[in-house]
């Protein structure tokens, strides 16, 4: 899309501020401050006038969106993205004009400011031009102008960021009406964006340049706007072939069961083929676009599998659409398979699979005699989506748990299962660490370096965490017995004291060892006895 054209009126106001402008060089006074008024009015009215013609896109973004929000969705968020950082340099400019104008009149409120408005008629000291370097240039180079040259570069490449390179016309005009080049003075000596905009012009010029840079900046949203509405149609297809699909509701049918699949009208585009991925192979491809996915299963169960279709766009654009499906491998049974053993463990949660071969993991549902169970859910189009990865946690050691599953087929048919036992089990008392050991022999600079006692299930298939909640130090020699005890795994600073009395062949023994579990049983660990090295 080339970039938006500027009405005679524009191109008359442009015209209007460059001979303005030198005219003030001139030191053409009266005349020349009247017509810069006559400008700025006519400035302000376009402002006003993009301001309504941008309001007037955003509420079409507002449609689209509620229309289509995946296919809108994401241009209205870019679009009001644009707004916010527009909107903010754009106040900024303004907050210089009101600051300028107030301090030129040393009257805060003075007839020429109308709430965050600027009327430029009502300005007496119209011909200031000590207080807009001040405030814009300042000492030193210190002003706000060098600030509003960081924020329109910024906003600048935001804006051209935003394009993603598909509107080259559009980025080159908004390179040359947000430009911030430094320039050079009448001599031709080099000067800064900042002097040569602002430097030494009167308050009336001042005003006027703000105001068309504002213009600029409406310009600019109204540029990108325009570009991002029309990138909602860019992606879409035009498809040239109609043809029918039947997608059976399952891939594998038992004995007794309804084989049942939908049958629908599928569109097709046979100018081009899409490239499908499945993981990091890429599928055959037939001639009317479809792809051609085989796979030997090894084992039994549920088999998720997906990838992603890349096709492009009428704008050339890769678009990327992934998918995701199943099948089910087995034979006419249910097929129970703990996750990490035969047994279950009182008071943690115990992992399961379960699969029915020939129904989807989401037909599939468990009943849990003496204990209580979850499932792992994701979110899929039209629903929930059951993975068939359940924890069950026990209710009573000394009884088996049982898993009763049911399962509904295609035709709506549910059947449930003969009970599946398992055994319940206590969780395997803890190990008690001190500087990684149990017991033997430690020297006493490891020892010394300790911050506390820990607990540990070596061997232990199910990735447990045991808390230390108390434990004493004991330790003998010639002076006698030295005790400390602690109400937590750490060391307590009396205890670090105490280790700082080592000696070699002496006994430390770290013994009253309490810890609580994932089961929040409180146990007793064994004490651990070391020699001093």
């Amino acid at each position: 899309m080339a970039h938006e054209k500027l009405s005679p009126r524009q191109k008359m106001i442009g015209m209007m501020y460059l001979v303005l402008t030198a005219m003030l060089a001139l030191n053409v006074s009266k005349e020349a401050v009247e017509a810069f008024k006559k400008v700025d009015n006519s400035l302000t009215l376009t402002i006003a006038n993009y301001g309504a013609k941008n309001d007037i896109i955003y509420k079409e973004f507002d449609r689209a969106a509620a229309e289509n929000p995946t296919k809108a969705g994401a241009y209205r968020t870019e679009a009001y993205e644009v707004k916010e950082r527009a909107d903010e340099i754009f106040n900024y400019m303004q907050g210089l004009k009101i600051e300028i104008i107030k301090v030129a009149e040393r009257d805060e409120y003075t007839p020429a400011v109308r709430g965050n408005e600027v009327i430029i008629d009502e300005v007496k000291r119209i011909d200031e031009n000590n207080v807009p370097s001040q405030i814009l240039i300042g000492y030193n180079q210190t002003g706000k102008a060098f600030a509003l040259k960081t924020m329109l570069v910024d906003f600048r490449e935001f804006l051209i960021e935003t394009l993603e390179g598909k509107n080259p016309a559009a980025e080159e005009a908004l390179r040359k009406s947000l430009n911030t080049d430094d320039g050079r003075d009448p001599s031709g000596t080099p000067e800064k964006w900042e002097n040569y905009t602002f430097h030494n012009l009167p308050l009336v010029a001042v005003i006027t340049v703000l105001s068309k840079m504002q213009v600029d900046i409406r310009n600019a949203e109204t540029e990108v706007l325009n570009h991002l509405y029309s990138q909602i149609d860019a992606t879409s297809f035009k498809f040239n072939k109609l043809e029918a699909v039947v997608i059976p509701d399952a891939s594998y049918v038992t004995l007794g069961s309804n084989y049942s699949a939908k049958v629908f009208i599928s569109a097709i585009d046979t100018t081009q083929k899409p490239k499908i991925m499945v993981g990091n192979q890429e599928i055959p491809v037939d001639e009317s676009g479809k792809g051609i996915y085989t796979v030997k299963p090894s084992t039994t169960g549920e088999k998720p599998w997906g990838g992603v279709i890349m096709l492009k766009s009428p704008s050339g654009e890769e678009l990327r659409y992934p998918f995701k499906s199943s099948y089910s491998v087995g034979v006419p049974n249910v097929v129970v398979s703990p996750t990490a053993m035969n047994v279950m463990y009182m008071g943690i949660d115990n992992p399961i699979d379960v699969s029915v071969p020939g129904v989807g993991a989401d037909k599939i549902r468990i009943k849990v005699v003496n204990g209580t169970f979850t499932t792992q859910r994701v979110r899929r189009t039209g629903g929930e989506y059951f993975r068939g990865n359940w924890s069950v946690r026990p209710a009573r050691a000394g009884q088996n748990v049982q898993v009763i599953v049911s399962a509904t087929d295609a035709t709506g048919k549910a059947t449930t299962y003969s009970p599946i036992e398992f055994r319940v089990k206590s969780i395997p008392k803890p190990e008690a660490r001190f500087a990684g050991l149990n017991g033997g022999t430690i020297s006493r600079n490891v020892a010394v370096a300790q911050q506390g006692v820990f607990a540990l299930l070596p061997d232990f298939d199910f990735d447990l965490q045991y808390k230390v909640t108390g434990f004493s130090i004991l330790y003998t020699d010639r002076m006698g017995d030295f005790e400390e005890p602690s109400t937590s795994g750490s060391l307590t600073p009396r205890q670090k004291e105490l280790l700082g009395k080592l000696t070699r062949g002496k006994y430390l023994t770290v013994k009253d060892i309490k810890a609580i579990g994932p089961d929040n049983r409180t146990v007793d660990l064994s004490p651990m006895l070391f020699k001093i090295d």
